[in-house]
C-alpha cells in the first residue's frame, strides 16, 4: 500500500486486509479474492488494484509476523550457542506456520514453484535471508549439506501434516524435536 493514497483508498486497503486476515485464517490460502471483496463492500477491481495476486494478499496477510521473524533471527544472530539459535527460530516459524492457516501452504507452494512463477511471493525469500545466517553459524553442529531451504521445507513439512491436528502448535514442536535427531545428532 502506497502512503500517498486517499484516505478512502487507504480505508479500503485496511478493510480488505482484516477481511482476507479472517476469512484466510477460516478457508486457508485458497481463500477467495471475489469473497474477500465482497465481504468488505468492495469491487473486486478495487480489490485487485490493492492486491494484484493471490500472493499478494497473502503476503500483506503475513507480513507483520515474517518481519517479527526475521527480527527475531537477527536477534539470535550473536547468541553464544548456534545451534540453540537456529533451532530457537526455527520453533519460531514452525510454531507460526503451524497455527496460521494457509501459511504453511503458501511456504509450500512457494519452495516448489519454478523461478519467476507468478504465485511467488517474499515470505519464503525473507525467511530465506533471515535464517540462512543462522544456519551458516550452526553448520558446524548440522549434518553436512544441511540448507537453510532444507529446514524450511521441514518446517512447512510438519506444519502442513500437523495443520489440523487439535493441538497443532504441540504436535508439531513435538515432530520438530523428533526432526532435529537427524539434521543435528548432537
Amino acid at each position: 500500500m502506497m502512503t500517498g493514497q486517499r484516505a478512502d483508498a487507504r480505508r479500503n486497503y485496511a478493510l480488505l486486509l482484516a477481511v482476507a486476515e479472517e476469512a484466510i485464517a477460516a478457508e486457508g490460502a485458497d481463500a477467495s479474492l471475489e469473497q474477500i471483496a465482497r465481504t468488505a463492500g468492495v469491487g473486486s477491481g478495487t480489490a485487485r488494484r490493492h492486491f494484484p495476486t493471490r500472493h499478494a494478499l497473502l503476503e500483506a496477510v503475513f507480513r507483520k509476523q515474517i518481519d517479527t521473524l526475521a527480527d527475531h533471527a537477527r536477534d539470535l544472530a550473536e547468541h553464544p550457542d548456534a545451534r540453540a539459535a537456529l533451532l530457537d527460530w526455527l520453533g519460531g516459524v514452525l510454531r507460526f506456520a503451524a497455527t496460521t492457516r494457509g501459511l504453511a501452504e503458501a511456504l509450500n507452494r512457494d519452495h516448489t514453484a519454478a523461478p519467476g512463477e507468478p504465485h511467488e511471493h517474499c515470505a519464503t525469500a525473507r525467511l530465506t535471508a533471515a535464517g540462512t545466517p543462522l544456519t551458516h553459524r550452526a553448520a558446524p553442529c548440522l549434518t553436512p549439506g544441511v540448507t537453510i531451504t532444507d529446514l524450511l521445507n521441514l518446517v512447512t513439512g510438519i506444519a502442513l501434516a500437523t495443520e489440523h491436528h487439535p493441538h497443532a502448535a504441540t504436535e508439531a514442536d513435538r515432530l520438530l524435536h523428533l526432526t532435529v535427531a537427524g539434521i543435528s545428532p548432537a
